[in-house]
Formats: structure tokens, sequence, C-alpha cells
């Protein structure tokens, strides 16, 4: 006797015998002899009776089938048999739809999905292939039933779910001074440790690129000056001793000579050992800055994921105040300014610039003037974004200044904003740890459930309700990610659980990876903070302190319940202002088809990024800061905080150091300049001109602008998506 059903996508139900008579009814209505009660009856009565106490669909509408072939109604047979077909067909015509769609590379949301991924070529094709036929796999099969509603009727979002059968894990930042001292072992050859710069900037490359094909997220260098500062003393004693060789004389003590900044100066008027000395540290700073050139180029050239993307890398630098690590931030600096190619604006690597008061803040500073380089470079080429070890949430307690090693109690970030800092299970670190995977929540779809309930303070509550329901679920679906995750062998990722892990050194290749992962972070994300705010109280947090009130309290409730996920899951939850680039749209859509256009939730293609002001919302960049700064405490996984500029920043630095001054007034953990940037797709030929229809140096009209979609740059919008398309065309410009 039958008793339950598995259904296609994967849920057992109870057995219901009216199904069945339905079916036959309805087949038996299309024939002409019309309906058979009785035989209806008789073989729904034998189905149920006969069958197995698990049956699947398919297997019982088998039955349907064999029983009605072998009555006298076999005309009822056919019909049956046809309908099954249609119905088959009907279910796979939406994936037949999609992949025409992406053989004919329409530019669409599932095309456009990642805007640094090119979706046209074959190698992108084939990545959008398996994505979109592995997210049903994992809705089916990889979830628990109420995850995989709450992701169905758009409450979460499961970031990466593509990657989710692959056990891969999201982001790292990459230990590179092991890998340097060591060498770097990817596929099946291996690198000797590293003797010179030039050396030490390609194993950089090739290690992020490694990591790359072994994670489904972004891969950064934590502390880039202090890992290649040793290679630039090694590069200069070569250079000493080449000058040895040539001239016959013993400069030895060259070697350890003190040098207070490496800078080439004319060596008119020197003689003996200053003059080899003088030469060599010219010498040396040439190969230092074809090094970073080469580092640049090879980062945006260099594909990985099947050859279709370029490695999404970051790099964070501007603390080491030796002569040789202020070398390599100045020549990094200066290679980005100049730009890669035709003087492009280099994609990637993104740039990080550690801001530290006592290091590089002050005038009195010793990198101080490194740092108004840097505000030189971003007003020209966007980069370097700018995080703030002087936040309260970004301090550590072992970090002293007199320390060689300081670099281990820094916080390092990746480009998009994600950061790991506080560990439960081991030290306080960002390096060789990173994010595990994240998940987000929609905000305005909760209060847009709540938004008929007349009076306010209840309809605030049934938000928190229903937001604390959902907090349940996203905690639990990340916890059932860990534990699948955790299941993976370390010969799976042989770089990543080999070199860059923490403690995966100790890790044999059949050894699971469980012993080490928790080393690393799960998060809670969400999206449109300020939607929620206009669905509940009929304003944002940018024009409300009402508003403004209401938002913290949603975030500082994340908080608590974070801390609460992780005394009972035992791992390092925390929580994530979203970068959102197709969800921004993706969320938007479904709800304003369930609740129709809402004005200021629903009415735009896209949600509000995380806890943005939104950015049609004309302000100053100090309220912009005033609002946005607290968040920053409540968001140890990741935020951002971004000022659009207007003109041309390129002889404005200026104002960067301004946005900079916001961001140490304000508590604010990382942020970012935008502006205006044109770029012509034939020559790479740049300006700021606002109107620029034609390139001034090859006539073409192919121009474009640069713009950062979420914490990163992308060299043509042909490649956003719809709602990220609309954000842009909203953004306006803050005062300064």
């Amino acid at each position: 006797m039958i008793q339950t059903v598995l259904k296609r996508d994967g849920r057992i139900v109870g057995f219901n015998e009216e199904k069945i008579r339905a079916a036959i009814r309805k087949a038996m209505l299309t024939t002409d002899l019309g309906e058979d009660e009785s035989l209806v009856c008789q073989i729904a009565d034998h189905i149920a009776l006969n069958g197995k106490s698990q049956m699947g669909v398919e297997e019982i509408q088998d039955l349907v089938e064999v029983e009605l072939m072998n009555s006298e109604r076999k005309d009822v047979a056919k019909k049956y048999i046809a309908y099954r077909d249609k119905r088959s067909i009907a279910r796979k015509s939406k994936t037949h739809d999609m992949f025409m769609e992406i053989i004919e590379a329409k530019k669409n949301d599932v095309t456009r999905e990642n805007a640094n991924m090119n979706a046209d070529t074959p190698a992108g094709m084939m990545m959008k292939f398996a994505s979109e036929t592995t997210k049903p796999f994992v809705d089916d099969y990889l979830l628990s039933p109420d995850v995989r509603e709450a992701v169905k009727h758009n409450y979460l979002h499961i970031h990466d779910k593509d990657y989710y059968p692959t056990k891969s894990l999201t982001c790292v930042q990459h230990p590179m001074d092991i890998i340097l001292q060591r060498g770097l072992k990817a596929g099946h050859g291996a690198s000797r440790p590293a003797k010179r710069i030039e050396t030490a900037s390609i194993m950089c490359c090739i290690s992020m690129e490694t990591a790359q094909n072994e994670m489904h997220g972004g891969q950064a260098i934590p502390a880039f000056d202090f890992y290649l500062a040793p290679y630039v003393r090694k590069s200069y004693v070569e250079e000493v001793k080449k000058i040895e060789n040539l001239s016959g004389e013993d400069y030895s003590d060259l070697y350890e000579a003190p040098i207070d900044e490496y800078a080439i100066l004319p060596l008119e008027g020197l003689k003996g050992k200053e003059r080899a000395k003088q030469h060599a540290i010219n010498q040396t700073v040439e190969r230092v800055h074809q090094s970073m050139e080469a580092f640049i180029h090879n980062m945006n050239t260099i594909h990985s994921r099947g050859g279709n993307q370029v490695v999404f890398s970051s790099i964070n630098y501007g603390t080491d105040t030796s002569a040789e690590g202020r070398c390599i931030i100045r020549e990094i600096l200066l290679s980005t300014y100049d730009g890669v190619g035709n003087s492009e604006t280099a994609i990637f690597p993104i740039q990080i610039w550690k801001k530290k008061r006592g290091v590089n803040y002050n005038p009195e500073d010793r990198n101080y003037d490194l740092y108004k380089l840097a505000c030189k470079v971003t007003a020209r080429r966007f980069f370097p974004n700018f995080v703030n070890l002087d936040a309260t949430f970004n301090h550590h307690d072992q970090w002293d200044i007199n320390d060689p090693e300081r670099y281990k109690y820094e916080v390092a970030t990746m480009g998009c904003r994600t950061r790991v800092f506080a560990n439960r299970f081991g030290p306080k670190t960002s390096i060789a740890r990173g994010n595990l995977s994240f998940t987000t929540i929609n905000l305005p779809r909760l209060a847009l459930e709540c938004m008929n309930v007349e009076k306010k303070e209840d309809r605030i509550n049934l938000f928190f309700s229903k937001l604390d329901e959902v907090l349940e679920i996203a905690a639990k679906q990340l916890d059932e990610r860990f534990q699948f995750q955790k299941t993976a062998l370390a010969k799976q990722f042989p770089l990543l659980m080999s070199s860059l892990w923490v403690g995966a050194d100790h890790l044999k290749p059949t050894d699971t990876i469980e012993s080490v992962i928790n080393q690393g972070t799960l998060s809670i994300g969400f999206i449109g903070l300020a939607e929620c705010l206009i669905a509940l109280v009929g304003k944002h947090h940018g024009e409300s302190e009402e508003a403004q009130e209401l938002g913290l309290r949603i975030v500082k409730y994340f908080n608590t319940r974070r801390e609460d996920f992780c005394d009972r899951y035992q791992h390092n939850y925390t929580i994530l202002a979203t970068p959102a680039e197709g969800l921004a749209g993706k969320f938007t859509k479904k709800d304003r088809k369930d609740f129709g256009v809402v004005p200021g939730v629903t009415d735009k293609d896209y949600y509000t990024n995380s806890n943005h002001v939104p950015v049609y919302y004309k302000c100053s960049a100090k309220h912009k800061a005033e609002v946005e700064g607290p968040y920053h405490a409540l968001t140890d996984a990741g935020h951002i905080f971004y000022v659009e500029i207007d003109g041309d920043a390129t002889h404005n630095p200026e104002a960067v150091m301004g946005i900079v001054d916001l961001i140490d007034r304000y508590n604010i953990g990382y942020g970012s300049v935008n502006h205006n940037r044109n770029r012509c797709m034939d020559c790479g030929y740049e300006n700021a001109d606002p109107n620029m229809e034609r390139c001034p140096k090859c006539g073409s009209e192919n121009i474009d602008k640069l713009q950062r979609i979420t914490g990163y740059l992308v060299g043509t919008t042909d490649r956003w998506n719809a709602g990220k398309l609309a954000e842009l065309k909203d953004r306006v410009t803050h005062t300064l």
C-alpha cells in the first residue's frame, strides 16, 4: 500500500489517492466517450493497494499508464500519455529558453549577473550553462524544506549557490610570506622560494590565480608592502654584486648598508662606494617599478575560472615604513597612476590603503607623503580605497608601531568590502582566513508584509517577529552549508589547504577540512534597509531621525541574534552589509510582482545596497557619513562608504583627502570615492568630460563610462544587469 510520495523536488509528502482519480478523469474528459467513474475508482484503488509504501511521482504515473493500457479505454491511455509528455516539455521549456538566450548571447539578467564575467565567450557560456542547471539541483537536493521555501518566497538569497555542490569556500587573505619563503606548488609545477622582486611579484599573481580556481569568491593579499619589502633589498644586493663583477671592487659592506629612501638620483659628482650604492638603488627602483607594472598587467590579463574571468583580486598596503616597504608602495601607486595598455585604468587588483594615525595620516607621519600620493592616484584611477585602521572596531591590542610584524594585527579587506578579524577559534587576524559563505535577507519583503498594519508600533513589532524567523532560517542554512563544506578533502583544494588557510599545513591530502575551516566566518547579510524603513515609517534613514533610529535598531538586532547563533552552532557568525549586484534587481522584481508598485519601495528596478543612503538622495558627504557611519561598527563581516564627487577629480586630490577625513571622523571602517571617468573602448583614451561623445584621440564614438558597480570597477557598463544600470542612472553627486 502506498503511504508516502517522493516529489520531483525531493520532498516527501503523504499519499493522496484523489490525485490519481483527478488525473484520469481529466484525460477521460478529452475523449469522445467521456468519463467512466467506476473505471476511475477501480484503477486508483488497485494502484493504491498494490504500490510500494513509498513511490515517486513518475513511478505512480507509469502505473496509471499500464492500468489504462490494460483496460478497454486505450483512448484514455493515449490522452494521458500525451498530457504527461506535454507537462514534461513544459517543465523543460524554461531551461530551453534560458539556454537559447545564453547561446544567442542575449543581454539579460542571467548573462549579466556578474559584470566582470564575459558570458558571451565559449568558456563564459559553459559557466552559465553549468551555473543555471546547478542551482535547481541545490534547491531540490541540498536545501532543507524551510530554507527552500524561504528562498522560493524571496526572503533569502544564498550567494554563489551554483558553487554549493563543490564545497568551495568564499575568499581568503593570502599569507604571502609563507609562499614567498617556501615556494609555491600549483598544478604539475612548483616554484622555488623567491630571491628577487620580479619573482616575488609573479608569485603573488600565481598564488591568487591558482586559489581563484579553488574558490568561488575573491583573493586578497593583506600586507602587500610588508611581504614584498624583503625582495627590494635582495634585488638591491644583486645590483651591488653586478657592480662588483664589472669593477672588480669589493662592495660587500654595502649589502646591509642603511638606506633611508629608495629614490632615483643623478650620479654626477659621486665616486667609489657612494656612486656604487646610488647606482644600485637607481637600478633597484627601476626593477621594482617594472615588477609593479607587470603585477598590475598580469592581474588584468591572467584568467581563471575556465579562462573566462580575471582574478577577483585585492591588495592591502600603506603601513610599512621601511625604505623597502615605502619603495613598494610608491611604485605600485605610480604604476597605477600611469595605467595599463593605452593608459587605461586598471580594473584589478582592487587596491586598499591602510590608513593609520602615527604611520601615514598626519603630516608628521613617516608615510604621509605616500598617503598624499595615494589620494592623487585615487582621484584619477578610483583606487586605492581606504580602510580605517583607527576605527574602534579595527583596533588590535597587540599592534605596536615598533613591531616589524605589526601587519599581523592590522585588519585587511577584500575589495568588495568583505572582512574577517575577530575569531572565536584562533588568533584575531585577517591573515590566512576568509569567509566560508554568506546569505542575504530581503528586508523590504518583510516590511512590505507589515504595511497593512495600521498602528506603527504593532507594524514594527510584527516586522521584528518576521525578521526573527528569517534570521533563524538564515543561521540554520549557513550551518547546513558548513556541515556540507567540512566533508571536503584537503586534496580538493591543493593550494588553499596546503599553504593558504590557517592550520591547513597539518592536513594530509585525504583528511577532511573540518578541523580548520571554522577559523573562517559565516555571514548573514541584508539588503534594502532604506526601502524597508520607507515601508515601515514612510521615510528612509537619510531623511528622518526616526527612520535612522529604527534602522540602527534593526541592524543591532542582527548582532544580538548573531551572538546567539555563535553560541548555539559554535561558528564565527558575522553580519554583512551585502554588496548586491544581480541581487539588487532580483529581489525587487519578485516583490513588485507580489505587492505591486509601492512608492519608495518597489517603484525602482533595484533595492538600495545594504545600509546605504539611497543613491538618488541628494545630500552632503558629511551627512551621508553621519548616517552610514554607525552601521560600520555593526557589520563586522564587511561594509563600505561611498561618496560620489562631481567634475574632473584628477586635479582635486584634496577632495579625496577630505573624504578620508570623514572616514576618520565618523568611525567609518572602509570607504571609497566615485567620480566620472570616460573611456574610449577602441583606443583606451580616458578623460572626465561628462559630455564626451567622440574620442579626441582616435575619433571613435564607442565611448563608455568606467564605473564602480559594488566594491569593484567594471571596464564597460555593457555587462551590467538591468537593476544596476537603473541604479547607475539614479546616482547623484554629494556636496563636499
